[in-house]
């Protein structure tokens, strides 16, 4: 019986085999890496990134203690629409659900569509605020004058007053800006002078 041949070309056939191995596995972590990191953010509440997650049990809203919620709304340039809150802020009992409405108008002479991302500041709440329903990152595309009322449904955990660093505020802002969009995704405005500017209106 022959044995199998070894020596140094077979050792260099597994280092090869190895290293392809691992470009390959490098190329896919790259590739997974923002949706993996979208997810850990929205699970986590990481980088003023609201969580997403059910609501609470009625019997788990503490009553005797609240947050207020500010809105702030932008539109980016490129984007020929009108973006505003039905109210500006609300009161919010610690776990209790709420729903506010948002109005999205185009005012543009042509169709368009856009796609709204978010923030919360100070970025620590970002693990205390959970989405329950929302219209982030829900492509619309809208008609020239055509007006949309999207919510976002939202409650503030109770357990914000167990975290020393944020058992002390008392008030934090829901941040949304539209962007032009294309199949889903925010496009760079074209033409436009860089950073963003605001386009609010009455409800």
């Amino acid at each position: 019986m022959t044995a199998a041949p070894s020596g140094p070309g077979r050792g260099a056939k597994r280092t090869a085999i190895a290293c392809a191995g691992l470009a390959v596995g490098m190329v896919g972590l790259a590739f997974a890496s923002v949706p993996l990191y979208n997810a850990f953010c929205k699970a986590t509440g990481y980088d003023g990134t609201p969580r997403q997650g059910p609501a609470l049990a009625a019997s788990a809203a503490r009553t005797d203690d609240s947050m207020v919620v500010h809105f702030d709304t932008n539109v980016a340039p490129g984007l020929s629409w009108k973006f505003v809150p039905e109210v500006s802020r609300v009161e919010a009992k610690l776990g209790e659900t709420k729903t506010v409405f948002f109005r999205v108008q185009n005012v543009g002479s042509a169709p368009s569509a856009g796609v709204a991302t978010f923030n919360v500041q100070p970025g620590l709440m970002g693990g205390y605020f959970v989405k329950i329903a929302c219209f982030c990152f829900n492509e619309q595309t809208l008609q020239p004058g055509e007006t949309l009322d999207v919510p976002v449904v939202f409650y503030v955990d109770p357990a914000v007053r167990d975290d020393s660093n944020t058992a002390h505020l008392s008030e934090m802002t829901l941040s949304y800006t539209y962007f032009a969009s294309k199949n889903g995704q925010p496009v760079k405005a074209t033409g436009a002078k860089s950073g963003s500017s605001e386009t609010k209106g009455d409800f």
